[in-house]
Protein backbone atom coordinates (compact mmCIF):
# COMPACT_ATOMS: atom_id res chain seq x y z
CA UNK A 1 0.00 0.00 0.00
CA UNK A 2 1.57 3.19 -0.88
CA UNK A 3 1.62 6.27 1.11
CA UNK A 4 0.23 9.33 -0.70
CA UNK A 5 0.78 11.95 1.85
CA UNK A 6 2.31 11.64 5.46
CA UNK A 7 2.80 14.63 8.32
CA UNK A 8 3.66 14.55 11.38
CA UNK A 9 1.91 17.51 14.09
CA UNK A 10 1.49 17.71 17.92
CA UNK A 11 3.32 14.63 18.52
CA UNK A 12 0.76 12.57 16.12
CA UNK A 13 1.51 11.09 12.62
CA UNK A 14 -1.00 11.28 10.38
CA UNK A 15 -0.73 9.12 6.85
CA UNK A 16 -3.04 8.56 3.52
CA UNK A 17 -2.27 5.86 2.07
CA UNK A 18 -3.72 4.27 -1.26
CA UNK A 19 -4.14 1.09 -2.93
CA UNK A 20 -5.97 1.25 -6.54
CA UNK A 21 -8.60 3.28 -6.29
CA UNK A 22 -9.28 2.89 -2.50
CA UNK A 23 -7.76 5.29 0.10
CA UNK A 24 -7.11 5.01 3.84
CA UNK A 25 -6.77 7.63 6.05
CA UNK A 26 -4.27 6.39 9.28
CA UNK A 27 -3.83 8.85 12.90
CA UNK A 28 -1.10 6.86 14.99
CA UNK A 29 -1.79 3.70 13.50
CA UNK A 30 -5.47 3.97 14.06
CA UNK A 31 -7.34 2.98 10.28
CA UNK A 32 -10.12 6.29 10.34
CA UNK A 33 -11.48 6.68 6.90
CA UNK A 34 -11.63 4.29 3.64
CA UNK A 35 -13.13 5.15 0.48
CA UNK A 36 -13.11 3.92 -2.58
CA UNK A 37 -15.27 6.43 -5.11
CA UNK A 38 -15.77 3.67 -7.49
CA UNK A 39 -18.66 2.48 -5.49
CA UNK A 40 -20.50 2.70 -2.37
CA UNK A 41 -19.77 0.17 0.13
CA UNK A 42 -16.35 -0.34 1.58
CA UNK A 43 -16.94 -4.10 2.68
CA UNK A 44 -16.31 -2.83 6.35
CA UNK A 45 -17.54 -0.92 9.49
CA UNK A 46 -18.86 2.23 7.72
CA UNK A 47 -21.06 0.26 5.70
CA UNK A 48 -22.46 -0.51 9.22
CA UNK A 49 -22.82 3.10 10.32
CA UNK A 50 -25.65 3.71 7.66
CA UNK A 51 -27.02 0.18 7.54
CA UNK A 52 -29.88 0.75 10.12
CA UNK A 53 -32.08 3.04 7.80
CA UNK A 54 -32.54 0.21 5.56
CA UNK A 55 -34.62 -1.80 8.25
CA UNK A 56 -37.10 0.38 6.75
CA UNK A 57 -38.38 -0.02 2.93
CA UNK A 58 -37.45 3.19 1.24
CA UNK A 59 -35.99 5.03 3.61
CA UNK A 60 -35.01 8.74 2.93
CA UNK A 61 -33.26 10.77 5.89
CA UNK A 62 -33.98 14.24 5.46
CA UNK A 63 -31.39 15.40 8.27
CA UNK A 64 -28.31 13.21 9.67
CA UNK A 65 -25.72 13.91 12.70
CA UNK A 66 -22.12 12.60 11.84
CA UNK A 67 -20.48 12.93 15.47
CA UNK A 68 -16.64 11.77 14.25
CA UNK A 69 -16.10 12.36 10.74
CA UNK A 70 -12.53 11.34 10.20
CA UNK A 71 -11.89 11.96 6.42
CA UNK A 72 -15.58 11.63 5.56
CA UNK A 73 -16.34 7.69 4.32
CA UNK A 74 -19.81 7.66 5.62
CA UNK A 75 -20.35 11.54 4.33
CA UNK A 76 -19.29 10.17 0.38
CA UNK A 77 -21.43 6.86 1.41
CA UNK A 78 -25.10 8.85 2.23
CA UNK A 79 -24.37 11.60 -0.07
CA UNK A 80 -24.46 9.16 -2.92
CA UNK A 81 -27.21 6.98 -1.32
CA UNK A 82 -29.54 9.96 -0.33
CA UNK A 83 -28.29 12.96 -2.16
CA UNK A 84 -30.97 15.12 -0.66
CA UNK A 85 -30.11 14.28 3.16
CA UNK A 86 -28.89 17.78 5.14
CA UNK A 87 -25.42 16.04 6.68
CA UNK A 88 -24.03 17.83 9.84
CA UNK A 89 -20.88 16.40 10.72
CA UNK A 90 -18.70 17.62 14.00
CA UNK A 91 -15.13 15.88 13.93
CA UNK A 92 -12.59 17.18 16.37
CA UNK A 93 -9.46 17.01 14.81
CA UNK A 94 -9.12 19.65 11.96
CA UNK A 95 -6.31 17.87 9.80
CA UNK A 96 -8.99 15.04 9.40
CA UNK A 97 -11.29 17.68 7.80
CA UNK A 98 -8.35 18.92 5.56
CA UNK A 99 -8.11 15.51 4.43
CA UNK A 100 -11.36 14.92 3.70
CA UNK A 101 -11.64 18.07 1.61
CA UNK A 102 -8.34 17.76 -0.01
CA UNK A 103 -7.86 13.48 -0.42
CA UNK A 104 -11.56 12.11 -0.01
CA UNK A 105 -13.06 14.26 -1.85
CA UNK A 106 -15.92 15.66 0.78
CA UNK A 107 -17.33 19.19 -0.24
CA UNK A 108 -19.09 21.95 1.13
CA UNK A 109 -22.34 21.22 -0.48
CA UNK A 110 -21.80 17.36 0.56
CA UNK A 111 -22.33 18.01 4.68
CA UNK A 112 -21.88 21.16 6.70
CA UNK A 113 -18.58 20.12 8.75
CA UNK A 114 -18.05 21.47 12.47
CA UNK A 115 -14.49 21.27 13.53
CA UNK A 116 -14.71 21.00 17.74
CA UNK A 117 -15.97 18.87 20.77
CA UNK A 118 -18.76 16.14 19.51
CA UNK A 119 -20.03 16.11 22.80
CA UNK A 120 -20.11 20.08 23.61
CA UNK A 121 -22.21 20.20 20.48
CA UNK A 122 -24.60 17.58 21.20
CA UNK A 123 -24.81 19.22 24.59
CA UNK A 124 -25.44 22.70 22.94
CA UNK A 125 -27.75 21.67 20.15
CA UNK A 126 -31.15 22.93 20.25
CA UNK A 127 -32.31 23.12 16.49
CA UNK A 128 -34.36 20.65 14.80
CA UNK A 129 -34.02 16.85 14.92
CA UNK A 130 -31.76 14.70 13.37
CA UNK A 131 -33.34 11.42 11.38
CA UNK A 132 -30.25 9.82 11.79
CA UNK A 133 -27.37 9.82 14.09
CA UNK A 134 -24.95 8.13 13.72
CA UNK A 135 -22.22 8.07 16.73
CA UNK A 136 -18.45 7.21 15.40
CA UNK A 137 -15.91 9.05 18.20
CA UNK A 138 -12.96 7.00 18.41
CA UNK A 139 -9.28 7.62 19.13
CA UNK A 140 -6.61 5.18 20.22
CA UNK A 141 -2.87 4.96 19.54
CA UNK A 142 -0.47 1.96 18.38
CA UNK A 143 -3.17 0.73 15.51
CA UNK A 144 -5.38 0.04 18.65
CA UNK A 145 -9.21 1.90 18.24
CA UNK A 146 -11.06 2.58 21.75
CA UNK A 147 -14.28 5.03 21.60
CA UNK A 148 -13.76 8.36 22.64
CA UNK A 149 -16.21 8.63 25.18
CA UNK A 150 -18.59 6.37 27.08
CA UNK A 151 -21.92 5.59 25.85
CA UNK A 152 -23.74 5.95 29.24
CA UNK A 153 -27.31 6.93 30.05
CA UNK A 154 -26.29 10.57 30.33
CA UNK A 155 -24.93 10.37 26.88
CA UNK A 156 -27.91 8.15 25.66
CA UNK A 157 -30.66 10.57 26.89
CA UNK A 158 -28.59 13.41 25.04
CA UNK A 159 -28.69 11.81 21.86
CA UNK A 160 -32.22 11.42 22.11
CA UNK A 161 -33.08 15.18 22.81
CA UNK A 162 -30.94 15.74 19.21
CA UNK A 163 -33.61 12.93 17.66
CA UNK A 164 -36.64 13.41 15.66
CA UNK A 165 -39.78 11.39 16.56
CA UNK A 166 -38.71 8.39 14.48
CA UNK A 167 -35.07 8.96 14.69
CA UNK A 168 -32.63 6.24 14.20
CA UNK A 169 -29.06 5.83 16.73
CA UNK A 170 -25.99 4.31 15.17
CA UNK A 171 -23.63 3.95 17.32
CA UNK A 172 -20.07 2.42 16.44
CA UNK A 173 -17.76 0.40 19.33
CA UNK A 174 -14.43 -1.28 18.98
CA UNK A 175 -15.61 -4.92 20.50
CA UNK A 176 -18.51 -6.67 22.21
CA UNK A 177 -16.54 -5.68 25.40
CA UNK A 178 -17.69 -2.34 25.16
CA UNK A 179 -21.09 -2.71 23.61
CA UNK A 180 -21.82 -5.02 26.89
CA UNK A 181 -20.43 -2.14 29.27
CA UNK A 182 -22.76 0.57 27.31
CA UNK A 183 -26.10 1.71 27.69
CA UNK A 184 -27.21 0.34 24.98
CA UNK A 185 -29.45 -3.02 26.12
CA UNK A 186 -31.34 -0.17 29.12
CA UNK A 187 -32.35 1.72 26.25
CA UNK A 188 -34.96 -1.01 24.34
CA UNK A 189 -37.98 -2.27 25.67
CA UNK A 190 -41.33 -1.03 27.37
CA UNK A 191 -41.44 2.65 28.88
CA UNK A 192 -38.15 2.94 26.56
CA UNK A 193 -37.60 5.37 23.06
CA UNK A 194 -36.92 2.34 21.38
CA UNK A 195 -38.88 -0.32 20.44
CA UNK A 196 -35.90 -2.64 18.94
CA UNK A 197 -31.99 -3.15 19.08
CA UNK A 198 -29.58 -5.20 16.33
CA UNK A 199 -25.71 -5.63 16.40
CA UNK A 200 -24.38 -5.36 13.11
CA UNK A 201 -20.58 -6.51 12.35
CA UNK A 202 -18.35 -7.09 9.64
CA UNK A 203 -16.35 -10.14 8.79
CA UNK A 204 -13.13 -9.81 10.58
CA UNK A 205 -13.62 -6.78 12.06
CA UNK A 206 -13.89 -6.38 15.77
CA UNK A 207 -16.24 -3.95 15.31
CA UNK A 208 -20.01 -3.82 16.80
CA UNK A 209 -22.21 -1.55 15.39
CA UNK A 210 -25.33 -1.26 17.89
CA UNK A 211 -28.53 0.34 15.66
CA UNK A 212 -31.57 1.83 17.81
CA UNK A 213 -34.99 2.16 16.15
CA UNK A 214 -38.05 3.45 17.60
CA UNK A 215 -39.71 0.38 16.67
CA UNK A 216 -40.09 -3.44 16.45
CA UNK A 217 -38.16 -4.55 13.08
CA UNK A 218 -36.54 -7.62 11.95
CA UNK A 219 -33.12 -8.88 10.65
CA UNK A 220 -35.30 -10.42 7.57
CA UNK A 221 -36.23 -6.35 6.77
CA UNK A 222 -32.78 -5.53 6.49
CA UNK A 223 -31.98 -8.05 3.59
CA UNK A 224 -35.57 -7.67 2.00
CA UNK A 225 -35.04 -4.20 1.95
CA UNK A 226 -31.09 -3.84 0.58
CA UNK A 227 -31.80 -6.45 -2.33
CA UNK A 228 -35.04 -3.88 -3.55
CA UNK A 229 -32.35 -0.92 -3.55
CA UNK A 230 -30.76 -1.13 -6.93
CA UNK A 231 -27.82 0.80 -5.42
CA UNK A 232 -26.96 -1.80 -3.16
CA UNK A 233 -28.36 -5.05 -4.65
CA UNK A 234 -25.72 -5.96 -6.88
CA UNK A 235 -23.27 -5.30 -4.11
CA UNK A 236 -25.33 -7.70 -1.63
CA UNK A 237 -25.42 -10.36 -3.91
CA UNK A 238 -21.67 -10.41 -4.83
CA UNK A 239 -20.96 -10.20 -1.25
CA UNK A 240 -19.27 -6.67 -1.14
CA UNK A 241 -22.29 -5.30 1.67
CA UNK A 242 -20.90 -8.13 4.13
CA UNK A 243 -22.77 -7.60 7.47
CA UNK A 244 -24.89 -9.81 10.02
CA UNK A 245 -27.42 -8.65 12.13
CA UNK A 246 -28.37 -9.87 15.39
CA UNK A 247 -30.93 -8.78 17.51
CA UNK A 248 -30.01 -7.23 21.01
CA UNK A 249 -31.95 -7.94 24.24
CA UNK A 250 -33.57 -5.83 26.39
CA UNK A 251 -31.77 -5.81 30.06
CA UNK A 252 -32.77 -5.20 33.43
CA UNK A 253 -31.88 -1.73 34.47
CA UNK A 254 -28.19 -1.13 36.37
Amino acid sequence: MAIIWSHRENGHLYQVRGAGASLRLYTDGVLHSQFNPRRVVTGSVWDLLWLPLFFRSSPAPGRVLLLGMGAGTAVRQLNTLFDSAQITAVEQDPLHVWVARQHFGVTKKMATVHVGDACEFVARYRGPGFDLIVDDLFTGGGGIPQRATRFSRKWLARLQRCLSPAGIVSVNFADWVELRASAVAQAVGTGQRFGSAFSLQCPAVDNVVAALLPEPVQSADLRSHLGATPALAQQLASGQLRYRARLLRPSAAR
